[in-house]
């Protein structure tokens, strides 16, 4: 009896033994299959693609991969040295070549603008403002004839006009790059007739 237990149990190691292999095999091949589609979708590993393309915040001192070239006859000068306070992004500023002049709301009343835009991000955004200044200027034009003469008299509706102003300019710039980056805008001048 004890000789036939021996040669029963031979044959169920081995089908136990080949059975415990390929169910090994199975859950490496599963394994690796879901870790593929993680990296894919960018779960794990970071996100690929899109995300890579959006413009970056800069640190003051860091180099702005994207900086503008200088304007034609304009030496580097000294450099640039920040302060150790305030925020630890560095500002750039696009200036609008052109004045705005429009009318006002329910009024006879004119306003004449020049304006800048800010970003802490990298010069892509100051390119984009100046490839699609055509569709800011259109937007930016909008918004202020639809301010009235008493908002653009008072401290508080200027302010008000200033975040509509950067909303328009961050809105064009998603519709036609995927990505605002606009921090606010400022009068240069502010003329009311």
């Amino acid at each position: 009896m004890s000789s036939k237990k021996t040669s029963e149990e031979k044959p169920k190691k081995g089908k136990g033994m080949i059975l415990m292999i390929g169910l090994g095999i199975v859950l490496i091949a599963a394994g690796g299959g879901g870790a593929f589609a993680l990296v894919q979708t960018g779960v794990i590993g970071g996100a690929h693609g899109e995300e890579d393309n959006k413009p970056k915040l800069v640190r003051k001192g860091d180099e702005d991969p994207y900086a503008p070239a200088p304007a034609k006859g304009e030496e580097g000068g000294a450099e640039l040295v920040y302060g150790d306070g305030g925020s630890k992004y560095r500002t750039a500023y696009y200036r609008f070549p052109e004045e705005f002049t429009s009318n006002l709301r329910n009024s006879d009343g004119l306003v004449q603008l020049s304006l800048a835009a800010s970003t802490r991000y990298d010069g892509r955004v100051l390119m984009w403002l100046g490839e699609h200044q055509l569709a800011i200027r259109s937007r930016l034009l909008v918004e202020i004839a639809n301010a009235s003469a008493e908002e653009v008299e008072t401290p508080q509706g200027k302010a008000a006009l200033q975040k509509r102003l950067t909303a328009a300019i961050n809105d064009v710039l998603l519709k036609a790059e995927g990505f605002g980056g606009v921090d606010n805008v400022h009068f240069l001048t502010f003329i009311v007739q």
